[in-house]
């Protein structure tokens, strides 16, 4: 069973996220064009520990619009206390996204990296909030101008499916 007062402890920050989930996704449908129109679809996710719980990964999987498989392999620094997390997915086999990088603080993990979008130079930011509660947010964000400005385009609602996974 998740402890939160363990993952006050720097590696274990994304212990919260182990088990089995449903997920509530709310995505902008045309990112960085000055759109507002959002979908919203259903998600699966499986996550486990790596490396005696110093990484993780997690399956994403989802049926809307064709389908897709994705997974997030995180790994931790401890040199450094930061994570690194990669992101893979069924849409474009054998392409790992450029990492992001960062930690959490008071119980909000903040991850950022280069990547491009619709092939423009773009700062891609992942939020985790709500981490001590039952219900999880993971969040993504674009900055086309290295940080100054932030369009929200993704949210992820989690809910957990049963507490005993393994």
């Amino acid at each position: 069973m998740y402890d939160a007062m363990e993952a006050v402890r720097a590696g274990t920050e994304f212990d919260f996220l182990f088990g089995r989930w449903n997920i509530h996704n709310r995505r902008l449908r045309e990112p960085m064009t000055g759109s507002d129109h959002w979908e919203e679809f259903a998600a699966t996710s499986v996550a486990r520990p790596l490396f005696d719980g110093l990484a993780n990964e997690d399956e994403f999987r989802t049926d809307h619009d064709g389908g897709m498989t994705g997974m997030s392999f995180r790994f931790y620094d401890a040199d450094s206390g930061q994570w690194s997390i990669y992101w893979a997915d069924s849409r474009r086999l054998g392409v790992l996204d450029p990492p992001v990088f960062g930690s959490f603080s008071g119980g909000i993990g903040i991850f950022e990296g280069a990547d491009t979008y619709a092939g423009r130079p773009v700062v891609v930011r992942f939020t985790w909030s709500r981490v001590l509660s039952p219900s999880p947010r993971w969040e993504q964000a674009f900055s086309p101008d290295d940080g100054e400005t932030w369009e929200l385009n993704w949210i992820m609602d989690f809910t957990r499916v049963e507490e005993d996974w393994r």
